[in-house]
């Protein structure tokens, strides 16, 4: 299933608008290239945390087309998953999106957040109506027609490129993220329309991979399969198609953007990317994380607070050692608040957990993921009643009391492209103990706002959190890295700003047609 590894929600079903409300755009196109003072964005995503969410891709999805509002007439598409109809409101069908193949026609539906961001939904319910997640059933095995069902994502994301679709609106770009949409680029140049097109790679790790045979059913060209195209090691992929024919592809980070140039970060693709690189059509821009993150309006916690009266802060810690069943202490708090997998570096943080306990800390932990880590944590807990709690699954209010209670986040991530979960405990005062890698090297500053561990490895990590403790011993020291890290900026205008001077570079030296 395809992810963004900085996620830290498992919710499916996240339906309050994100960002601040703002008037959308004027939404005339005029015509295509023509200077105008709003360029036009189709915005493409497999997730949106509006109505639906797997990982922090959704999150993402939502923030960054707001962040570009005031900049471009900015719009969404997204497939009408069951969720998706369910909350989406009144939807006007603005067109039809003709088959091809085995890929059926659809309806497309136009709609508007009630902030006033414009989503297209495209209306295919053989395809998208189901329960489960948007990659699979409820029981997370992928479904068997995601081929499909994404092809006709990136197809009719190509269809609208081209004027077919909402006869009103055309963009002048397309912003696909992700395997999901990524076939969206490759069907303009089979058709030889130049529109151009960024791809973000949130998670390389994902590339959707299917078998050679569903070339026909996809409508993709049996010239189509070689290495200077669609084909991954005798699989058909959907990612690299998405790489090999957009315009630019970006990453969630500068130092991921440099990571997957090489054979250890790479997944394979590291040859291409590293030739894009050459080319100057890959950037790095770190994500960032909404307003809502605020400790002094939040909600959902059980006492606000600011970086000049930690009282707040205190109170938070209380509430969640009293929901994770631990015993009152002065003594720090550790949480790890992460889908329980290997790439998150879950068995490291199990076996760090002696230090920790044995030097007074306490440990909270939520999340899911494989049996066998959910299984571990369990245990974990079972061996230190009192000192580690666990709770599996996701809540967001619960989540946001950790992140504003604990004194400590654990990310020893193997690799995390951008990572949200450090920004959102700097934003609350938590400061997080991560792998340098990634995203996390771009966000944290070592011994400033965090602390950070160069060699993925149990010494290496366990050194990084008696850092952490020495510091929390002083009192002086971690107040100053507190407000350090609450003070960092993370907004979204920043990474806004930077998308749009790609944006630029992309629409000026695209061929008009």
């Amino acid at each position: 299933m395809p992810e963004d590894a900085d996620e830290t929600s498992e919710t499916l079903d996240v339906r309050e608008s994100q960002g601040p409300e703002s008037a959308p755009p004027p939404t005339t196109s005029g015509p295509r290239f023509s200077g105008r003072s709003y360029e036009t964005i189709l915005y493409v995503t497999s997730e949106i945390s509006d109505f639906v969410k797997a990982g922090g891709l959704g999150d993402v999805s939502a923030a960054l087309p707001r962040a570009l509002r005031g900049l471009y007439d900015v719009r969404v598409l997204i497939p009408g998953y069951r969720s998706v109809l369910a909350d989406v409101g009144p939807l006007e069908i603005v067109g039809r999106l003709e088959g091809t193949c085995g890929i059926p026609a659809c309806d497309l539906g136009r709609t508007e957040t009630k902030d006033g961001l414009t989503i297209y939904v495209l209306l295919s319910p053989e395809l998208y109506d189901r329960e489960g997640t948007p990659y699979g059933d409820a029981n997370g095995v992928d479904w068997s027609d995601n081929d499909v069902r994404f092809a006709r994502l990136g197809l009719a994301a190509a269809d609208i490129a081209c004027g077919v679709g909402d006869p009103t609106w055309r963009p002048d770009l397309l912003h696909l993220n992700d395997w999901p949409s990524s076939l969206a680029p490759a069907y303009l140049t089979w058709r030889e329309h130049h529109v151009p097109s960024i791809l973000t790679i949130h998670n390389l790790a994902y590339q959707g991979l299917f078998e050679r045979e569903r070339l026909s059913h996809l409508g993709i060209p049996d010239g189509a399969f070689q290495m200077d195209g669609v084909e991954f090691y005798g699989k058909l992929s959907f990612l690299k198609a998405g790489i090999f024919y957009a315009s630019h592809i970006t990453t969630v980070s500068s130092t991921y953007a440099e990571e997957i140039t090489t054979p250890e970060f790479g997944c394979g693709l590291d040859g291409l990317l590293k030739t894009r690189a050459e080319e100057g059509r890959l950037d790095g821009i770190v994500n960032g994380i909404d307003e809502s993150w605020d400790p002094a309006t939040d909600p959902y916690l059980a006492s606000a607070f600011a970086p000049d009266d930690w009282r707040g802060k205190d109170k938070n810690a209380s509430e969640v050692r009293k929901t994770f069943g631990l015993a009152v202490s002065r003594g720090p708090l550790f949480a790890v608040i992460s889908r329980l997998v290997h790439q998150k570096g879950v068995d490291l943080a199990i076996s760090a957990a002696e230090e920790i306990v044995s030097n007074g800390g306490q440990i909270v932990v939520t999340g899911r993921g494989e049996a066998r880590f959910e299984a571990a944590v369990r245990a974990l807990a079972a061996r230190h009643p009192g000192s580690v709690g666990v709770r599996i699954g996701f809540d967001e209010a619960e989540a946001r009391r950790m992140y504003a209670g604990s004194d400590f986040l654990l990310m020893p991530s193997r690799f995390e492209p951008c990572g949200l979960s450090q920004m959102y405990a700097q934003r609350f005062g938590s400061l997080p103990i991560a792998h340098r890698t990634g995203g996390l090297a771009d966000t944290i500053e070592d011994g400033v706002t965090g602390f950070l561990f160069r060699e993925l490895s149990l010494t290496s990590f366990v050194e990084a959190i008696k850092r952490g403790l020495e510091t929390f011993r002083s009192q002086p020291q971690m107040t100053a890295m507190r407000k350090a890290a609450m003070s960092r900026p993370q907004g979204w205008h920043l990474s806004a700003n930077k998308y749009r001077d790609v944006y630029s570079r992309v629409i000026q030296t695209a061929v008009p047609g």
